[in-house]
Order: structure tokens, then sequence, then C-alpha cells
């Protein structure tokens, strides 16, 4: 899943460890979600997107939505 948590993260002058206290997960797990080698649960993703004052959709965006669909 492609995600925008290290432009935003960045944005704000958040290092991973800073963005990892506030949503209560390690450091190593916000470096798993920036390089899309981890897709973070529902509880985490909300707790992400709430953080931003962002929608889900805002972050994280699947795939399968930016493959264009032939009709």
């Amino acid at each position: 899943m492609e995600n925008r948590l290290r432009d935003l993260r960045r944005r704000r002058g958040w290092s991973q460890q800073d963005l990892a206290k506030r949503l209560e997960v390690s450091r190593q797990s916000v470096i798993a979600i920036e390089t899309g080698r981890y897709d973070p649960s529902l509880p985490l993703a909300f707790r992400v997107a709430e953080l931003f004052d962002l929608m889900i959709e805002e972050v994280f965006v699947s795939p399968s939505r930016h493959s264009s669909k032939a009709i």
C-alpha cells in the first residue's frame, strides 16, 4: 500500500522517532510503513490519519487505485 506518511511527517518537522512516540509504536514500525514494507493495522491507520487531521484515504492509497482499468 502506498502512503504519504514520510511527506506528512517531514512537513511537520518531525523525525521518525517523534512520529513513533506520537503513535506509540517503534521507530522501526514508522520506517517500515513509510517504505511500504508494512501495512499498518486499521486501528493504527486511523491513529495516523487522526494525528494529521486527515481521512485514511488521504494518507494511505491502495495500489489498485492507481492502476488504469480498461473498460
